[in-house]
């Protein structure tokens, strides 16, 4: 978590009347955020303050407020949540009820997806090398951990796809550039530990749990 809240970004609008003391507008904020299960944007907590405010300056004071604690206040995408401190991430793992292993297809896709965003399914196709099969593609979507993105304009205006804020929040990622690396995958139990015996055929289909290395070793 390196960049600050700038709060240039996000000026607030002029009122008649008096913004409520930095200190009650931080209050404020943090509120919102323990209340609300979601990342919530700045736009999205200046709809809710009082006339005046200024959400990304009480932003600034409260993620320096938490530095340090077992929850911290993270930025996802454009938005802001508080989640547990990365550290202190293995208190939580009694309350995995389950984990959902991700094949190969899937993995090497979202990867793609991840690193090239945005991109369409025939260059995902072109970069994989084989063909990726229509029910890894809505895995990823149920999951929401990819959707459509806008179409190319190109002959028959071919849709995209991008990573969604779920994804980024899922791997408490700022940005789709700090994709994790195998490890985090495995830890995560997206990854079989064993890499699946290899049987010499493209992989078309969701079924292949095989290992991969090579893909995420640069992440």
């Amino acid at each position: 978590m390196t960049d600050d809240v700038n709060a240039a970004d996000e000026a607030p609008e002029e009122s008649l009347f008096e913004a409520p003391p930095m200190g009650e507008q931080e209050r404020m904020v943090e509120a919102i955020l323990f209340a609300t299960a979601e990342p919530v944007t700045i736009k999205e907590l200046a709809g809710r303050m009082p006339h005046g405010c200024d959400p990304a300056e009480a932003l600034v004071h409260l993620r320096k407020r938490y530095e340090g604690r077992g929850v911290a206040l993270m930025r996802v995408g454009d938005a802001y949540a508080f989640r547990t401190a990365p550290d202190l991430g293995f208190l939580m793992q009694k309350e995995t009820v389950e984990t959902r292993k991700l094949s190969r297809a899937a993995v090497e896709t979202l990867a793609i997806v991840s690193y090239h965003q945005p991109v369409t399914r025939a260059e995902i196709e072109e970069i994989r090398g084989v063909s990726v099969s229509r029910g890894t593609i809505d895995q990823l979507i149920e999951l929401e951990w990819i959707r459509f993105g806008r179409r190319r304009m190109t002959p028959g205006r071919p849709v995209t796809f991008v990573v969604t804020q779920n994804f980024l929040d899922h791997f408490g990622l700022e940005s789709a550039r700090d994709l994790p690396g195998l490890k985090e995958l495995r830890s995560a139990g997206l990854l079989e530990s064993r890499p699946a015996p290899a049987t010499g055929e493209p992989d078309e289909d969701d079924d292949d749990d095989s290992d991969q290395t090579e893909m995420f070793d640069e992440a």
